[in-house]
């Protein structure tokens, strides 16, 4: 297999191997046996951290010794990660940028003595499209031990999920037959486009759900046409016995019911008729399709509990804003289902993997990157003092950093962690949110600050929301004082001294949650919080709307602070 193969060119349900995948007799042990394999490997190395930790480190120093970026910063003097700070800086994608973007023209040996084979593409906090290269060595060492050690509690715990293609709705599967290159010809996509098997030679590293019917679409769609796919996908799996349902992205496991009330009169006819996107596809199935207009008659709406009344699982981010909407949303899919979190982790590298049923949070991947932290309080720089990860402590929430092979160094992610506890002296981590801060009159409030005061409002007047975002506007009265207003979409109907009520506790959890916000409210230069009450769909709608301009799904992510002033308009006021 040559690192130039296209990664469309194995069978086109992804599975790598023609005859061999999802399906294929046997498969579905094989692939039980090396997910938790991988596991177990990986819990056997939390045992011995610190040197797991050094052995990285030496590897990436001594592999890349010889790239301009290794000589730059002397790697071959180098013995130990006090000697890698003192040579590198704290440095974030944009330092990377130029080296990153000459390797991409052609240029070897600038980072990674590897040559990339594809480069993903991560959006992060801006929208731009990041070029983060993808390297044989780096796939090897780092990324497939985490990859697949993640799927261990799903296949573990809920086995049935692997003995049929069509168990599993994935979400985020997406695969692309012409996909975008960089000028040296490499593939510049999502990690959820690349075929595994045929790149890299792991035949067995087609996730769940990438071979079912809907796993390669079989009617002509625009690439880019991504809600018109996501209903194809649909129109086909109400057909079939889901049991899982994969989205990495929660906001794409949320708005699976919305999507299937707004297209259920055409779904439902294209099951009749035995067409796909008006195209005829197979038999037609008037049998299910009158069962399907039964279960919306009788219990006078359309839920995915009705539609697939055996679904156990869902697979994804279950922090950050998805956290306060999740409970709620897991009993749309069903009594009982459970949320199993997808690991933290960027398109740049892996940080925490769940080796267990934990809801949120995983252990650190001690064999991927040398890790470090610095406190979330402060604002990194490339002089910023950074913690090693047995020097972390329980309940406080730190800034990543990384190192690894593939060609990033001292690399700060732009994510926060929040470490849970310290098991065997490891951490295990949940991701907190984005590094960036509302910041209008110095109270420099984080994601994971204003998520847990949201949740302790909730919690306080029992009300429930569909989903939230906030930004900070200018008081009423002719002050020019700054205020915080949340949209938020609720459940139920909240009635007005509910409102008043929830934002009076979410003011006073705010302040406990912040000292700087709790000083700025006390001498007058921030008001107290709005609400603003939207319909319970409006967040779907935005959703949909940005989906529909041609960006992936995937890509469409939960945001609390949106100061946009055309997308927060879009948002609230309907126009989404």
């Amino acid at each position: 297999m040559t690192a130039d193969t296209d990664p469309t060119s194995a069978d086109p349900t992804g599975t790598g191997s023609t005859g061999t995948g999802w399906g294929s007799p046997g498969h579905a042990d094989r692939y039980r046996r090396r997910v938790c394999a991988e596991r177990d490997r990986l819990a056997v190395a939390l045992g011995s951290m610190r040197a797991h930790q050094h052995e990285v480190l030496t590897d990436l120093l001594s592999f890349n010794a010889d790239t301009a970026f290794g000589r730059e910063h002397g790697f071959a003097r180098i013995r130990d990660i006090d000697d890698f700070r003192r040579a590198v800086p704290v440095q974030d994608y944009a330092a990377h940028a130029p080296l990153i973007e000459r390797t991409a023209a052609g240029e070897p040996n600038l980072l990674s003595a590897d040559r990339p084979v594809v480069y993903f593409t991560s959006s992060g906090s801006t929208g731009d499209r990041k070029k983060v290269p993808v390297t044989p060595r780096f796939m090897r060492t780092a990324f497939f031990p985490f990859y697949y050690a993640a799927w261990a509690p799903l296949v573990e715990n809920f086995p049935d999920i692997a003995h049929r293609p069509d168990a599993v709705l994935n979400l985020k599967h997406d695969p692309i037959a012409q996909p975008p290159t960089t000028a040296d010809g490499r593939p510049h996509v999502g990690a959820s486009q690349v075929d595994f098997g045929a790149k890299f030679g792991e035949p067995l590293s087609a996730e769940p759900g990438t071979a079912a019917p809907w796993g390669a679409l079989p009617v002509d769609v625009a690439p880019d046409d991504h809600l018109e796919k996501m209903y194809l996908r649909l129109r086909l799996a109400v057909q079939s016995d889901i049991r899982c349902l994969i989205g990495i992205n929660p906001a794409m496991i949320a708005a699976v019911p919305y999507q299937l009330a707004l297209w259920w009169e055409r779904i439902v006819r294209e099951v009749r008729d035995g067409t796909l996107g008006g195209v005829p596809y197979g038999a037609p199935d008037p049998a299910r399709a009158a069962e399907l207009e039964r279960l919306a008659a009788y219990f006078g709406t359309v839920s995915p509990a009705y539609v697939w009344p055996r679904v156990r699982a869902l697979f994804g981010w279950t922090t950050g804003v998805a956290s306060l909407y999740l409970p709620a949303l897991r009993e749309q899919f069903g009594s009982g289902v459970t949320a199993l979190p997808a690991p933290v982790a960027a398109s740049e590298g892996p940080v925490g993997v769940p080796l267990d049923r934990h809801g949120s949070a995983g252990s650190l991947v001690v064999t991927a990157s040398a890790y470090e932290f610095a406190d979330a309080e402060t604002d990194l720089a490339p002089d910023s003092a950074t913690l090693l990860p047995h020097e972390l402590e329980a309940g406080r929430e730190y800034h990543v950093i990384f190192s690894h092979v593939g060609g990033l160094y001292r690399y700060a992610v732009g994510d926060v962690v929040r470490v849970l506890d310290m098991p065997g002296g490891v951490p295990r981590v949940e991701y907190a949110g984005r590094a960036g801060r509302s910041d209008a009159a110095g109270e420099r409030l984080r994601e994971s600050q204003v998520i847990r005061a949201l949740r302790a409002a909730l919690t306080a007047t029992g009300l429930s929301l569909v989903n939230v975002a906030c930004r900070t506007e200018q008081a009423p009265g002719g002050r020019e004082v700054p205020r915080y207003v949340f949209a938020i979409a609720p459940r139920n109907a909240w009635r007005p001294e509910e409102t008043e009520r929830f934002a009076a506790l979410l003011d006073r959890a705010l302040e406990r949650e912040s000292a700087e916000y709790r000083g700025v409210r006390a001498r007058g230069a921030l008001s107290a919080p709005a609400v603003r009450l939207l319909d319970p769909e409006a967040f779907f709608r935005d959703w949909h709307t940005a989906v529909g301009s041609g960006i992936r799904p995937t890509q469409v992510k939960d945001r609390l602070f949106r100061q946009d002033d055309a997308l927060w308009k879009r948002l609230t006021d309907g126009s989404g």
